[in-house]
């Protein structure tokens, strides 16, 4: 297991592996309307939780290096997106599979159900992801939706392991409750295994320990990483650290789409326990950067003069 270095060391580049996603998000402006038409704010945006850590990350200050597999078409307009925020972007071209697409449906409580089509994510091989993407970096942060196919788990776990023989600090972030259940919790834990910090929401947490109430959950993750920051939602982040845990409430912040709020406190989380200081202090850092998230239409950080 590799630590994460303390007095004074920050570790400022970070490898990703993951998604990018286009996603559509549907917004009803009145009651839903069965069989009918419902008037509606629907709007396109590039997503794809990987992406948005990676897009959230780079506008905090760390160099990141981003990696996936898209569409052939799309590979110009993606590249582009991500480097509008500062993010290294290497696209791996899919002369056959579209890039993945979401539909987003967001409810009057700001619920959000997604109907996902993963596309050329679920392509991602070996030869995407040769050990020269580890060069000049210190931290590797595996995307849970990169576990989720055969092909890219094995590639994901090639690297991971190249990761380990680096003595490379490995980062986890669950990602998705309903793929975690197809998956099985003990093929992301095996997975995972030896990754220094743990970034679940509450529902992945959940199927992950078998456990319930927070803290049971949390205990029970614990077993398995150093740090486990357990997200509440509303009700703010429990984070565990050695002998230490603690609730950090959450940061207040107008609603106007939740989208990606989970991607930004995993960014702010990251930047803030990369750059040396305790998990206590990281999941404060994150949840300012998730109450940014919140208050902005879309997943990622808004883009100049636009956004909140």
């Amino acid at each position: 297991m590799v630590s994460v270095a303390r007095g004074g060391q920050r570790l400022t580049r970070v490898l990703i592996v993951g998604d990018v996603i286009d996603d559509i998000v549907v917004t009803p402006l009145g009651n839903v309307t069965r069989d009918s038409d419902t008037t509606s704010h629907i709007r396109a945006a590039p997503g794809g939780s990987a992406a948005n850590q990676a897009a959230w990350l780079a506008v905090s200050g760390v160099h990141v290096r981003f990696v996936a597999r898209v569409g052939a078409a799309d590979v110009a307009r993606h590249r582009a997106e991500l480097a509008a925020f500062g993010v290294d972007t290497e696209l791996i071209a899919d002369p056959d599979a579209p890039t993945g697409k979401i539909v987003v449906m967001l409810d009057a409580d700001g619920g959000r159900t997604m109907y996902t089509d993963r596309g050329a994510n679920q392509r991602l091989s070996a030869s995407d992801l040769p050990p020269s993407l580890l060069n000049q970096v210190d931290a590797m942060h595996v995307n849970g939706y990169s576990l989720f196919a055969d092909e890219p788990r094995a590639a994901v776990l090639s690297l991971i392991e190249e990761a380990r023989r680096r003595e490379i600090v490995v980062t986890a972030d669950p990602s998705s409750s309903a793929y975690l259940e197809e998956l099985g919790a003990s093929t992301f834990l095996s997975s995972t295994r030896g990754a220094a910090v743990c970034l679940p929401n509450l529902d992945e947490g959940r199927v992950l320990s078998g456990q319930t109430e927070p803290r049971d959950v949390l205990e029970s993750l614990r077993v398995h990483y150093p740090v486990v920051a357990l997200k509440l939602g509303s009700g703010g982040v429990l984070v565990g650290e050695g002998g230490e845990v603690e609730l950090i409430g959450p940061t207040s912040s107008t609603v106007v789409d939740p989208t990606g709020a989970g991607d930004a406190f995993c960014a702010g989380f990251l930047n803030s326990y990369l750059g040396g200081n305790s998990a206590i202090d990281a999941a404060t850092h994150g949840s300012m950067l998730a109450a940014r998230a919140v208050a902005t239409h879309g997943g990622r950080p808004p883009t100049e003069g636009g956004g909140t």
